[in-house]
């Protein structure tokens, strides 16, 4: 039996989520395992670290495992394999999905009380129309990340109902803040050097979005509220932006001008679609809403950081 005082394990720990994931739960005075691949440039304060290597489905986990109440589970292959990849959806599953289930089975076999899984709201779709998701929706991954991350959830229910492990899922929309990584940071940097931006017709979508500091505050509840074993979480910060609007909010916290273009959205749509990028189209230009009930009501959970302070913050990065 594991203890209030025994340490969490994050993994992924030395990632964009995972990093802020120790971060948070260190300065709530958390006694933390940090499992990285391989030792950080930048130390993690504050945690015990525990280099890996490279996590396959074999790893022994049992040594990291030992007395912990519970695991983070932020590692996970969420960028586009190389063009030579055959396979992709099945190197997607080895890494998502596979080291995943390993990881629930020793935890079960360890003891360890709870398992939080950092998924996507990918699982439930690319796009909404009109009609937030909402937690209880049937999946249907649009990409073979979310595919991978549908399926590890699906063998993550199947241990927990076997083994008693009490497993909390959270799938969060775009995840931004500082040093954020993909399309974010290269808006933000975009924005930061004053260029201009086709985006400035793209007004009548609305994105969900969730600030790292949100999220992090979220999985902390996560970690200890009674009533989220067995529950689907889906975080936002509670405001949907258009792309133009998220823009400009972005530019007014960098303290630079919003220099937006109106290209027609179908001349742009189309523009990414002869690059290959359609998915970038759709993040840029479709809708993605969420309903965060489950969260607040369940939970009594709010985001504590609104999206103008979330950008500041990007700031004094």
């Amino acid at each position: 039996m594991t203890l209030p005082s025994a340490p969490v394990v994050v993994t992924g720990a030395a990632g964009f989520v995972g990093r802020a994931v120790v971060a948070h739960l260190v300065a709530q005075g958390m006694a933390v395992r940090a499992v990285v691949r391989m030792p950080p440039a930048a130390p993690i304060a504050g945690a015990e670290l525990h280099p890996m290597g490279t996590l396959v489905a074999r790893t022994d986990w049992q040594p990291v495992l030992a007395g912990a109440r519970a695991v983070v589970h932020c590692a996970a292959r969420a960028h586009k394999l190389a063009d030579s990849t055959s396979d992709p959806l099945a190197d997607f599953r080895a890494e998502n999905c596979d080291i995943t289930t390993a990881l629930a089975e020793q935890c079960a076999s360890a003891g360890v009380g709870r398992f939080v899984f950092l998924s996507t709201i990918g699982v439930l779709g690319a796009q909404t129309f009109g009609r937030p998701f909402r937690a209880g929706d049937p999946p249907a991954p649009h990409s073979d990340y979310a595919r991978s991350k549908h399926e590890a959830e699906q063998s993550l229910q199947t241990i927990a109902a076997r083994t008693g492990l009490e497993l909390v899922v959270i799938r969060p929309p775009l995840v931004y803040g500082p040093g954020a990584p993909g399309n974010f940071g290269a808006m933000v940097r975009a924005v930061a050097r004053g260029w201009p931006l086709p985006l400035g017709a793209i007004t009548h979508n609305r994105r969900s979005l969730v600030a790292i500091d949100n999220l992090v505050d979220l999985v902390a509840v996560a970690l200890s509220h009674p009533s989220a074993p067995g529950r689907v979480l889906l975080p936002c910060d509670g405001e949907d932006l258009s792309t133009a609007a998220l823009v400009r909010r972005l530019a007014l916290a960098l303290r630079q001008p919003a220099r937006l273009v109106p290209v027609p959205e179908r001349w742009l749509t189309a523009a990414f679609r002869l690059a290959g990028r359609e998915q970038t189209a759709s993040q840029l230009c479709g809708s993605l809403q969420i309903d965060p009930t489950e969260s607040r009501e369940v939970l009594s959970w709010r985001p504590p950081v609104d999206i103008d302070e979330a950008l500041r913050r990007i700031r004094m990065f």
